[in-house]
């Protein structure tokens, strides 16, 4: 088994368990009567994260079996992105940590109730966000995907949004006014 194909495997258990955990989350949420915002653009976000993932896939399993990327065993593994990866990894799961039951993958939110503000939140409103972009363009860059990562990027760029103001609105409503700014980073929204 290739290093590529092992951090593969790595990355899509990662994300099925998330799927598993949100569906528990969700359901405990909705049964305490939270309401799901933003449905229409989920399954447009689900299909990006497939994608992308599909076409790694593609990359990884190419370097074993060979084919247009070459004879086998050529994808490399850069240890410098895999590092941001891990780093990406350690700071979604701080995040989910954080969050605990109240953590999905879609924009569930129970009235009435304020926005978590401590752990990563403490420095920015969308952290989640902030490491699933760093990781759309790591991981590619990883196999030395440049153009890959560079696309990517893109197409998570104008995903996030739409789901930044769709989660921002229903947090809003959720209490009544807009939700509190609290200290931003570079780029991050006031």
């Amino acid at each position: 088994m290739t290093a590529p194909i092992i951090v593969m495997m790595l990355v899509t258990a990662q994300r099925l368990s998330e799927l598993v955990i949100d569906r528990r989350n969700r359901a405990m949420l909705l049964t305490q009567g939270a309401r799901e915002h933003g449905r229409g653009h989920y399954p447009w976000m689900v299909l990006l994260h497939v994608g992308w993932l599909g076409g790694l896939w593609g990359t990884a399993l190419g370097g074993v079996v060979g084919g247009a990327l070459g004879p086998p065993g050529i994808v490399p593994v850069e240890p410098v992105w895999l590092a941001v990866l891990l780093t990406m990894q350690a700071i979604r799961l701080w995040v989910q940590a954080t969050l605990g039951r109240r953590w999905t993958t879609r924009i569930v939110v129970l009235d009435g109730v304020p926005p978590v503000r401590t752990g990563p939140y403490r420095c920015t409103n969308h952290p989640n966000y902030l490491a699933v972009a760093v990781e759309i363009a790591a991981l590619p860059l990883a196999f030395g995907m440049t153009g890959y990562a560079i696309v990517f990027s893109i197409l998570n760029a104008a995903m996030l949004a739409v789901r930044i103001r769709a989660e921002d609105r229903a947090l809003g409503r959720s209490q009544g006014s807009s939700p509190a700014p609290v200290k931003t980073i570079p780029g991050d929204r006031v």
